[in-house]
């Protein structure tokens, strides 16, 4: 439940080879996890063996539909998260499980560690979204190019929502349609507007303006993030989210928890993009005065993508890991017909991604 170990589990998951898992394979891990669900599971089966399964698993198909999710848009548990509920008394639990067992998708498995919460994310966002990354850095942008990068980016970020959509209480596509083009407006007119700014500054030398226009990228991306979370989720506001007790029952639906959670989550998609777009920049503008890419300036490209790659894998986790997925908040700080209608001082709500 710590930073440490947010961080660790999703530096763990980001795992490359479910990318080339095969149908057979596939189709293995199901059945797997259906006997495990029935109690018939083959002699000699490991826990190892279970969460590999739950991996590939949740890394193609969708929770909610049991449909495989295209391979671009897969990003398992970005917006689909899989809750897991801690236990201290198994004799309060239908099924008899200690403190090192969770529940995870109705399966229970164990783990030497317990933990408060367990989510899957970012599987596929690092190789699909790092040629875009590498896209909207690249030096010397002309108008249409900017447009161009910016509205790819928010255009495959709008299917990665879609496609890990929250199928069990379906979201009007009217809402998708209007969060996207609320990002798409959002990022190019302050990538442009910021363009044509510094173009006519007389401050700055050509070398100078080089280098900042390469930094435009990010507030533009960060403000179409805040700009997304804002209209996909503003009814949460006047609606309220699920809190939660210590045991996971649902103890009412509260408006401050979902101000919590949304500044949370906008939180997040602002420090995700820093590292990306600030750090490659920096380290380019660096390596490009050494002897070797000056010499081979056609290595440039290659060096970008490789420095844009390695960034973008290490600030997925990092960002994702700086809150639990599970937040905790006093239920005095809630509204007073909640904490009035449990005994629990701290309850829990899901933050979302």
């Amino acid at each position: 439940s710590s930073f440490l170990g947010r961080f660790r589990h999703f530096v763990d998951i980001i795992d490359p080879r479910t990318l080339f898992v095969s149908e057979t394979r596939l189709k293995e891990c199901v059945e797997l996890l259906d006997h495990f669900k029935h109690g018939t599971l083959p002699p000699g089966t490991t826990n190892q063996q279970l969460w590999e399964a739950q991996k590939v698993k949740q890394a193609i198909i969708h929770p909610d539909t049991g449909q495989k999710i295209f391979m671009p848009f897969r990003m398992s548990g970005t917006d689909l998260s899989y809750r897991v509920v801690q236990f201290s008394d198994a004799a309060t639990i239908p099924w008899a499980i200690s403190e090192h067992y969770f529940v995870i998708a109705s399966i229970i498995v164990q783990h030497p560690h317990p933990l408060q919460s367990y989510a899957f994310a970012g599987r596929r966002y690092v190789p699909f979204g790092t040629p875009i990354v590498v896209g909207l850095l690249l030096p010397n942008q002309t108008l249409a190019s900017t447009v161009f990068w910016q509205w790819l980016n928010q255009s495959h970020n709008a299917c990665v929502n879609y496609a890990n959509r929250n199928a069990t209480k379906p979201t009007p596509t009217s809402r998708f349609i209007q969060g996207y083009l609320g990002a798409v407006t959002s990022a190019v007119s302050i990538a442009v507007g910021l363009n044509v700014l510094i173009e006519k500054s007389r401050t700055f030398n050509p070398a100078t303006r080089l280098i900042i226009q390469r930094f435009v990228p990010f507030p533009a991306v960060a403000s179409a993030n805040i700009c997304n979370v804002a209209l996909m989720r503003h009814n949460e506001l006047s609606e309220g989210i699920d809190v939660l007790d210590s045991n996971g029952n649902v103890v009412g639906s509260s408006r401050i928890a979902a101000k919590h959670a949304l500044m949370e989550t906008a939180f997040t998609r602002v420090v995700l993009p820093l590292p990306i777009f600030v750090l490659p920049p920096i380290i380019m503008a660096f390596l490009e005065k050494r002897p070797l890419l000056q010499a081979h300036r056609w290595l440039r490209l290659p060096v970008h993508s490789l420095v844009c790659l390695a960034v973008f894998g290490l600030s997925l986790p990092l960002a994702i890991s700086l809150f639990p997925q599970m937040s905790e908040i006093e239920a005095s700080h809630l509204e007073p017909e909640i904490a009035m209608a449990t005994d629990c001082k701290v309850l829990t709500y899901n933050k979302g991604l």
